[in-house]
């Protein structure tokens, strides 16, 4: 039984704390519709790629696609705990997340169907991707059905905010870029990437909000999340290796092993340096942060 109704108490809404702020910037700029991107110049180059470079992109979309997948699958539980905790401005806010996880299926799906992509893709995922994905993202976000404590939360959002957002799609993106920006190929896939980029910032956002808050209310957890994200750190790494493994250095688009490497190395150092702000700050203050400080476009 609900005992207090929170926005006709004298608090009402808290309009200047971060997730509610993420919530007015996700209606200002997550309202974009997938059907309204325009693929026919992605099918001309569709056609006029080479069987390897087809390869590639399918390889990457198909980790997009199923990953897109599964975390609008896997993100009811963790809306189901904040709703329970009673934290209105952060569930307001992740009806939006739900929202845009789903339209990201949407877009890669359409993406796919524009160039004929039509069949059996779970092949390119590799035994470290299904780790991730098929094992340990819904295993972490299922638990919280039954265990809402705060070192279950964390593992939550660490799996999926930091690691599989954080630092595996990052580093899509930036193997997106890297591809098919710098020879000017697939504009519509290339202007869908730009739109999740900017919606996954506020996810990754929250993420880090959230851990920050589970860490000023109890500083022993930044020891428990830097271990659990160093325990996921070498998937990152097999991803990357099993994506590049045939890769040609011929093909137009090419990026150096080294530098993807770098880069997801990069996002997990990241991930951690703010994370540990918390150390240092009250919660009205992590409430009060800023959207620019936690990498909001």
């Amino acid at each position: 039984m609900r005992e207090t109704v929170i926005t006709t108490s004298p608090r009402g809404l808290r309009e200047d704390v971060l997730p509610y702020r993420l919530y007015q910037k996700a209606k200002r700029l997550g309202i974009w519709n997938p059907v309204d991107i325009d693929f026919s110049q992605d099918v001309k180059d569709w056609e006029e790629s080479t069987p390897d470079a087809r390869r590639r992109i399918l390889r990457l979309v198909s980790m997009f696609q199923a990953g897109e997948e599964a975390v609008t699958l896997d993100l009811l539980p963790l809306i189901m705990t904040v709703a329970k905790e009673g934290r209105i401005e952060e569930e307001m806010f992740l009806t939006t997340f739900l929202f845009e996880e789903a339209k990201h299926t949407e877009f890669f799906r359409l993406f796919l169907n524009a160039v004929g992509a039509d069949g059996d893709l779970s092949h390119f995922h590799a035994e470290p991707y299904r780790k991730v994905f098929y094992e340990i993202l819904p295993s972490a976000m299922n638990r919280l059905v039954h265990d809402t404590s705060p070192e279950a939360i964390a593992d939550a959002s660490v799996v999926y905010n930091m690691f599989v957002e954080g630092v595996l799609a990052e580093t899509g993106y930036y193997s997106f870029y890297q591809s098919l920006a710098k020879v000017g190929t697939f504009p519509g896939l290339l202007k869908g990437i730009d739109y999740l980029k900017r919606d996954e910032s506020r996810h990754i956002a929250y993420g880090t909000f959230l851990l920050q808050r589970l860490i000023c209310e109890k500083p022993s957890l930044y020891d428990h999340i830097q271990t659990k994200l160093a325990e996921l750190a070498p998937l990152a790494m097999q991803i990357n290796e099993s994506g590049l493994s045939d890769a040609d250095r011929s093909e137009p688009g090419y990026v150096e092993p080294s530098d993807i490497m770098a880069f997801t190395a990069k996002q997990l150092s990241l991930r951690l340096e703010k994370l540990a702000r918390a150390k240092e700050k009250t919660i009205e203050e992590l409430y009060k942060t800023s959207e620019e400080a936690l990498g909001v476009i």
